[in-house]
Protein backbone atom coordinates (compact mmCIF):
# COMPACT_ATOMS: atom_id res chain seq x y z
CA UNK A 1 0.00 0.00 0.00
CA UNK A 2 1.20 3.53 -0.75
CA UNK A 3 0.79 5.56 2.45
CA UNK A 4 2.90 8.66 1.78
CA UNK A 5 4.33 10.56 -1.18
CA UNK A 6 7.04 13.20 -1.10
CA UNK A 7 7.69 15.05 -4.31
CA UNK A 8 7.02 18.10 -6.43
CA UNK A 9 3.54 19.09 -7.59
CA UNK A 10 3.76 19.20 -11.39
CA UNK A 11 0.17 19.69 -12.46
CA UNK A 12 -3.51 19.53 -11.81
CA UNK A 13 -6.26 17.73 -13.64
CA UNK A 14 -10.00 17.66 -13.01
CA UNK A 15 -9.33 14.44 -11.07
CA UNK A 16 -6.66 15.85 -8.75
CA UNK A 17 -3.06 16.77 -8.24
CA UNK A 18 -0.08 15.19 -10.02
CA UNK A 19 2.90 14.69 -7.70
CA UNK A 20 6.26 13.82 -9.28
CA UNK A 21 8.17 11.35 -7.10
CA UNK A 22 11.48 10.28 -8.60
CA UNK A 23 10.30 10.79 -12.16
CA UNK A 24 6.93 9.06 -11.72
CA UNK A 25 3.80 11.22 -11.66
CA UNK A 26 1.15 10.05 -9.21
CA UNK A 27 -2.41 11.33 -9.67
CA UNK A 28 -3.86 12.05 -6.23
CA UNK A 29 -7.43 13.10 -5.44
CA UNK A 30 -6.58 15.49 -2.63
CA UNK A 31 -8.17 17.61 0.10
CA UNK A 32 -8.14 21.41 -0.25
CA UNK A 33 -5.40 21.67 2.38
CA UNK A 34 -3.07 19.59 0.20
CA UNK A 35 -3.98 21.62 -2.88
CA UNK A 36 -3.16 24.86 -1.03
CA UNK A 37 0.24 23.49 -0.04
CA UNK A 38 0.89 22.48 -3.64
CA UNK A 39 0.33 26.04 -4.88
CA UNK A 40 3.88 26.97 -3.88
CA UNK A 41 5.32 24.51 -6.37
CA UNK A 42 8.03 23.27 -4.00
CA UNK A 43 8.35 19.76 -2.59
CA UNK A 44 5.40 18.53 -0.53
CA UNK A 45 4.59 15.48 1.55
CA UNK A 46 1.16 13.94 1.12
CA UNK A 47 -0.32 11.26 3.35
CA UNK A 48 -2.18 8.87 1.03
CA UNK A 49 -4.71 6.10 0.95
CA UNK A 50 -4.73 3.63 -1.94
CA UNK A 51 -8.27 2.56 -2.78
CA UNK A 52 -8.31 -0.69 -4.74
CA UNK A 53 -11.25 -1.51 -6.96
CA UNK A 54 -11.79 -4.21 -9.51
CA UNK A 55 -11.16 -1.81 -12.38
CA UNK A 56 -8.92 0.89 -10.87
CA UNK A 57 -6.34 1.88 -8.28
CA UNK A 58 -7.03 5.36 -6.89
CA UNK A 59 -4.83 7.45 -4.59
CA UNK A 60 -6.42 9.88 -2.15
CA UNK A 61 -4.23 12.53 -0.54
CA UNK A 62 -4.36 14.22 2.86
CA UNK A 63 -2.44 16.97 4.64
CA UNK A 64 -1.81 14.80 7.70
CA UNK A 65 -2.45 11.38 9.20
CA UNK A 66 -5.45 12.74 11.14
CA UNK A 67 -7.32 13.54 7.91
CA UNK A 68 -6.43 10.13 6.48
CA UNK A 69 -7.63 8.34 9.64
CA UNK A 70 -11.01 10.09 9.48
CA UNK A 71 -11.27 9.20 5.76
CA UNK A 72 -10.61 5.52 6.50
CA UNK A 73 -13.20 5.52 9.30
CA UNK A 74 -15.75 7.11 6.96
CA UNK A 75 -15.16 4.33 4.42
CA UNK A 76 -16.38 1.91 7.08
CA UNK A 77 -19.78 3.63 7.22
CA UNK A 78 -22.45 1.79 5.26
CA UNK A 79 -23.08 3.56 1.94
CA UNK A 80 -20.03 5.86 2.05
CA UNK A 81 -17.54 5.48 -0.78
CA UNK A 82 -14.20 7.21 -1.25
CA UNK A 83 -15.57 10.23 -3.15
CA UNK A 84 -18.13 11.04 -0.45
CA UNK A 85 -15.57 10.36 2.30
CA UNK A 86 -13.16 12.78 0.59
CA UNK A 87 -15.93 15.40 0.37
CA UNK A 88 -16.58 15.03 4.11
CA UNK A 89 -12.90 15.29 5.05
CA UNK A 90 -12.54 18.27 2.68
CA UNK A 91 -15.42 20.12 4.36
CA UNK A 92 -13.44 21.19 7.41
CA UNK A 93 -10.68 20.39 9.88
CA UNK A 94 -10.73 16.76 11.07
CA UNK A 95 -11.01 17.79 14.74
CA UNK A 96 -14.18 19.82 14.01
CA UNK A 97 -15.72 16.90 12.13
CA UNK A 98 -14.90 14.55 15.00
CA UNK A 99 -16.45 17.02 17.44
CA UNK A 100 -19.65 17.11 15.36
CA UNK A 101 -19.80 13.31 15.52
CA UNK A 102 -19.23 13.26 19.28
CA UNK A 103 -21.94 15.90 19.79
CA UNK A 104 -24.53 13.99 17.71
CA UNK A 105 -24.61 16.82 15.16
CA UNK A 106 -25.72 15.42 11.78
CA UNK A 107 -26.59 18.95 10.58
CA UNK A 108 -22.85 19.60 10.19
CA UNK A 109 -22.70 16.87 7.52
CA UNK A 110 -25.95 17.71 5.73
CA UNK A 111 -24.42 20.88 4.26
CA UNK A 112 -21.90 18.77 2.31
CA UNK A 113 -22.97 18.16 -1.31
CA UNK A 114 -24.05 14.56 -1.82
CA UNK A 115 -25.00 13.95 1.81
CA UNK A 116 -28.62 13.93 2.82
CA UNK A 117 -30.25 13.68 6.21
CA UNK A 118 -30.17 9.87 6.42
CA UNK A 119 -26.52 9.61 5.37
CA UNK A 120 -25.52 12.33 7.85
CA UNK A 121 -27.36 10.53 10.64
CA UNK A 122 -25.70 7.24 9.66
CA UNK A 123 -22.23 8.87 9.79
CA UNK A 124 -22.88 10.14 13.32
CA UNK A 125 -24.50 6.91 14.50
CA UNK A 126 -21.84 4.55 13.14
CA UNK A 127 -18.80 6.65 14.10
CA UNK A 128 -19.93 8.08 17.44
CA UNK A 129 -18.80 5.10 19.48
CA UNK A 130 -15.33 4.84 17.95
CA UNK A 131 -14.66 8.58 17.75
CA UNK A 132 -16.83 9.85 20.57
CA UNK A 133 -14.98 8.13 23.39
CA UNK A 134 -11.65 9.58 22.30
CA UNK A 135 -12.71 13.23 22.39
CA UNK A 136 -15.75 13.26 24.67
CA UNK A 137 -13.89 14.92 27.56
CA UNK A 138 -12.72 17.90 25.49
CA UNK A 139 -16.11 18.27 23.85
CA UNK A 140 -17.92 18.25 27.18
CA UNK A 141 -16.05 21.33 28.32
CA UNK A 142 -16.07 23.41 25.14
CA UNK A 143 -18.21 21.81 22.43
CA UNK A 144 -21.67 22.34 23.87
CA UNK A 145 -21.30 26.13 23.97
CA UNK A 146 -19.99 26.06 20.41
CA UNK A 147 -23.04 24.11 19.27
CA UNK A 148 -25.45 26.45 21.10
CA UNK A 149 -23.85 29.52 19.50
CA UNK A 150 -23.85 27.93 16.04
CA UNK A 151 -27.48 26.87 16.32
CA UNK A 152 -28.47 30.38 17.45
CA UNK A 153 -26.84 31.88 14.34
CA UNK A 154 -28.56 29.29 12.14
CA UNK A 155 -31.91 30.30 13.67
CA UNK A 156 -31.06 33.90 12.72
CA UNK A 157 -30.64 32.95 9.06
CA UNK A 158 -27.00 31.84 8.73
CA UNK A 159 -26.17 28.56 7.02
CA UNK A 160 -24.32 26.03 9.18
CA UNK A 161 -21.05 26.73 7.35
CA UNK A 162 -21.47 30.54 7.62
CA UNK A 163 -22.16 30.23 11.34
CA UNK A 164 -19.08 28.06 11.90
CA UNK A 165 -16.88 30.47 9.93
CA UNK A 166 -18.21 33.44 11.90
CA UNK A 167 -17.62 31.71 15.24
CA UNK A 168 -14.12 30.54 14.29
CA UNK A 169 -12.87 34.14 14.50
CA UNK A 170 -14.34 34.73 17.98
CA UNK A 171 -12.78 33.87 21.33
CA UNK A 172 -14.12 30.43 22.38
CA UNK A 173 -13.79 31.37 26.06
CA UNK A 174 -16.78 33.73 25.74
CA UNK A 175 -20.26 32.51 26.63
CA UNK A 176 -22.44 31.36 23.71
CA UNK A 177 -24.57 34.52 24.01
CA UNK A 178 -21.51 36.78 23.85
CA UNK A 179 -20.15 34.85 20.87
CA UNK A 180 -23.43 35.26 18.98
CA UNK A 181 -23.50 39.01 19.73
CA UNK A 182 -19.90 39.38 18.57
CA UNK A 183 -20.57 37.41 15.37
CA UNK A 184 -23.55 39.64 14.59
CA UNK A 185 -21.49 42.75 15.35
CA UNK A 186 -18.73 41.66 13.00
CA UNK A 187 -21.22 40.87 10.24
CA UNK A 188 -22.81 44.32 10.47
Amino acid sequence: MISRLRGSPVGRTPDGLVVDVGGVGYLVAATPSVLRRADGGREITVETYLHVREDALQLYGFADADERDLFVRLLGVNGIGPKVALAVVSSGPANELRRAIALDDPARFQVIPGIGKKTAERIVLELKESIGDVIEASVASSGTGELVARDALVELGYTVMEAERALAAIDPALSPEERVREALRQAA
